[in-house]
């Protein structure tokens, strides 16, 4: 089951690359294809104020993914394509775990 994560935490400690990464990982870990529209669902779901339209906030923002994917990928923490699905290095399964120990704490202030 999804959890939010409190809005309290400041999501400024932790890089929307990182939050992305996270919800990828978390995707993988319950045995699920990565595509684009998962992953948004995901960063949405875990994360809604990061992933929101500004002035919508309801709805996931997609163009918040674009950008940070591209840089995990050219950092060697993701590999895929968002026409297919994306899978995370063994990297980026170390980074993520540490992302998820951060949020896990609470304690970002």
């Amino acid at each position: 089951m999804l959890k939010k994560f409190n809005r309290n935490l400041a999501f400024d400690k932790v890089s929307i690359n990182d939050l992305i990464l996270f919800s990828a990982y978390s995707i993988l870990r319950n045995n699920e294809i990565c595509t684009f529209d998962r992953l948004l669902k995901e960063c949405f779901t875990l994360f809604p104020e990061p992933f929101g339209f500004s002035r919508y906030p309801i709805w996931p923002d997609s163009r918040k993914l674009d950008r940070p994917l591209r840089a995990l990928r050219s950092e060697g923490l993701v590999k895929g394509d968002p026409k297919i699905e994306f899978f995370i290095t063994p990297e980026g399964k170390d980074k993520a775990q540490e992302v998820g120990k951060i949020l896990r704490q609470g304690k970002l202030l």
